[in-house]
């Protein structure tokens, strides 16, 4: 039988430098691709007022919903954000080294608003004192659409302090004095050895509370922007400092103030009264007051009382009096001034202006 070497069936192939070229460029053609990258039309734009506050349960994150993309297209849905969380202890933190970000959160995102910033929120708790803590944020509309990194926000974290005690409001005119106890001891009850400092938040009518002025020193603080005739709610909250940053304890009870405007307006002055053919017509200077509501005419008969026949509105300055007592042949007349606080600042009257029948 004829026998068959093995060897005779091995194809030995060399191939030249410019085949094995030729090769690699035909093979980068075949669809084995690096990942696709996601059109500029859908990618959103990094979010930049990354921001928090910290509170005796620790820190709360807010930042706004990114409303259109980097080429400028408008976004009616963010899929979800991705949150990075880095801890660093204090005295291991080197500021030229990179930060060591821990494995990034998913968070659900939604549909935005037709009108207005839609803001989104995380709550982080049970941080560890004698740490530095530092956030990013990115957004995304897609698998792939996803944006930069947001502004960086960083802060050192320790024991917090209590939240101030016999927090007080004292009105003088638009004026809110606001006045509390000092904080002396943190959360778990060992003594303020730091420097402390008090931050005043304020609320308009029940709308959300925003700090007002930087934190102060004392135990004491005046609101000079209230105006009368508005409700406000005031909190204070104890906060620490410290040569990384500070720390936010806890927050007071919250105060109630509503400003009453008890100053009246000026009196009109050269007040006339002028006989017409369907009465007596009365005429004055304008006053010129901010808070100006109108005017109130009084008539007083010879030898009677003064009664309020009329008011105007501040646009005004004159008013027609069409229904005059009969009996008598002089009139007296006078006009005060009243302005919109609730019930009205009213002036004293103006010196009578006399007129025969």
């Amino acid at each position: 039988m004829m026998k068959f070497d093995r060897s005779l069936l091995t194809i030995k192939v060399v191939l030249s430098p410019v085949a094995v070229l030729f090769l690699l460029v035909a093979l980068g053609g075949c669809g084995f691709k690096t990942l696709p990258v996601a059109p500029q039309t859908v990618v959103p734009v990094p979010i930049t007022d990354l921001r928090y506050e910290l509170s005796e349960k620790g820190v709360t994150l807010f930042w706004s919903y990114p409303i259109e993309t980097v080429s400028g297209k408008d976004i009616s849905t963010i899929n979800n954000f991705i949150l990075y969380r880095a801890v660093v202890p204090m005295d291991s933190y080197c500021e030229t080294c990179p930060i060591p970000f821990g494995s990034p959160i998913d968070l659900p995102g939604g549909s935005l608003q037709s009108e207005g910033k839609k803001v989104a929120t995380y709550e982080a708790t049970l941080l560890r004192p004698g740490n530095l803590y530092f956030f990013k944020v990115r957004s995304k509309t897609g698998w792939l659409a996803e944006s930069a990194d947001s502004n960086l926000v960083s802060f050192v974290w320790e024991i917090p302090a209590m939240a101030p005690q016999g927090l007080t409001a004292t009105i003088t005119g638009s004026r809110v004095e606001l006045a509390w106890h000092p904080v002396t001891a943190h959360v778990d009850g060992t003594p303020i050895t730091e420097t402390l400092e008090y931050q005043v938040s304020r609320s308009v009518g029940g709308a959300s509370f925003v700090n007002i002025g930087k934190p102060v020193k004392e135990t004491g603080f005046v609101d000079t922007s209230a105006r009368t005739g508005h409700k406000y709610l005031y909190k204070v909250q104890a906060m620490s400092v410290y040569d990384k940053g500070m720390v936010g304890g806890g927050v007071s009870e919250a105060v109630v103030a509503t400003p009453v405007d008890k100053t009246a307006p000026a009196p009109p002055l050269h007040v006339q009264a002028i006989r017409t053919g369907a009465g007596i017509k009365i005429i004055w200077d304008r006053v010129a007051e901010a808070d100006l509501k109108g005017y109130r005419v009084y008539r007083r008969v010879s030898g009677g009382a003064r009664s309020l026949i009329g008011e105007v509105e501040g646009a005004l300055t004159s008013y027609e009096d069409r229904h005059l007592p009969v009996g008598t042949s002089r009139l007296f007349y006078s006009v005060s001034s009243i302005d919109r606080s609730e019930p009205a600042n009213e002036s004293v009257r103006s010196p009578e202006a006399m007129v025969l029948r």
